[in-house]
């Protein structure tokens, strides 16, 4: 065959292929770039649009952060940690409860993480006295971490409050924890005693106050929560 001649039978050949096999089209499309035709329009019905998930909170749901909060003993920053999860509680004392105590865990779990890259700081120090501290406050915010995720994970696995004697055992268990973490926060500061006054003793005294508010709070959006329950169920 010349060369004149094989350009000709290279086509023909690629149109025989083509006839033969219609569906090896397909192959020739590049999966990346290729979409499928859509279908021809029917007079049916419309097209569902998606739904949508995102959900925007109300006035009512912010006052009822408000309200709530002012129970507290830090009422303005409950309020300022919470209400930015309006949507999410929707008015329902339990999941403020639940959400107090998760943004309390959060914090608790940052200033843990402080704490120990502060601890390796301070090793290197000349005051030992500021190292057994800040070592004692990374030690008592572990814990308190420990306790608020108990606390956390009691709450989202309470049972019906039908059940008073099986809700109040659960509810007891997680107001001894968020207890516990409070006095573990506050233990922090004890070891600083006799420490002179200077920038380091200072921004751990801050960083624990807004972490005690914090878990203050959240006991007791957990305890109004416990009382509502209790009231509304007439529990003996």
């Amino acid at each position: 065959m010349d060369t004149h001649q094989r350009p000709l039978f290279l086509i023909t050949t690629f149109l025989l292929l083509l006839l033969h096999h219609p569906t090896s089209t397909h192959s020739l499309i590049d999966p990346t770039t290729y979409s499928t035709p859509s279908a021809a329009p029917t007079t049916t019905s419309a097209p569902t649009p998606p739904a949508t998930t995102t959900t925007y909170p109300t006035n009512k749901d912010t006052e009822f952060i408000r309200s709530s909060c002012a129970s507290t003993r830090y009422p303005d920053e409950c309020y300022n940690s919470l209400s930015g999860y309006a949507s999410a509680v929707q008015q329902n004392p339990a999941r403020l409860a639940r959400v107090a105590i998760a943004v309390s865990l959060s914090g608790a779990r940052l200033e843990a993480t402080y704490f120990s890259n502060l601890s390796k700081e301070a090793d290197y120090g000349a005051d030992h006295r500021v190292s057994a501290a800040i070592h004692d406050c990374f030690s008592t915010f572990g814990d308190a971490v420990d306790q608020l995720r108990g606390s956390l994970n009691q709450m989202r696995h309470l049972v019906p409050a039908g059940s008073s004697e099986t809700f109040r055992f659960q509810m007891s268990n997680v107001q001894t924890w968020m207890s516990a973490a409070l006095t573990n926060e506050d233990t922090c500061t004890d070891g600083f005693d006799g420490v002179s006054d200077g920038p380091t003793k200072k921004d751990v005294f801050d960083r624990v106050h807004r972490a005690e508010a914090v878990t203050s709070n959240a006991l007791a959006l957990v305890n109004s929560y416990a009382n509502t329950v209790a009231a509304d169920s007439n529990f003996p």
